[in-house]
């Protein structure tokens, strides 16, 4: 399916337009995954919990510095 070109559009108005449809994405997911939190339908340690949120805590973290013009940690310069 090939998407209409959105014509004369501006980068803000592109940019809302996408992270708006990204951000209610990450949303839908997150309340799929609190799905999960459903004892009486899964069986799961505090461990796991912990890597699930840690690998999302990680993963937010990063994309938010990069919001902020941050340096990457493992980037090297004198």
């Amino acid at each position: 399916m090939i998407k209409p070109k959105i014509e004369m559009e501006s980068k803000e108005e592109r940019f809302k337009r996408i992270a708006t449809q990204r951000t209610r994405k990450i949303i839908y997911y997150l309340k799929i995954l609190s799905n999960c939190a459903n004892k009486s339908a899964y069986s799961y340690t505090n461990h796991d919990v912990t890597k699930i949120f840690n690998a999302i805590d990680k993963e937010l973290k990063l994309t938010k510095s990069k919001f902020e013009n941050k340096k990457s940690k493992n980037e090297f310069s004198l």
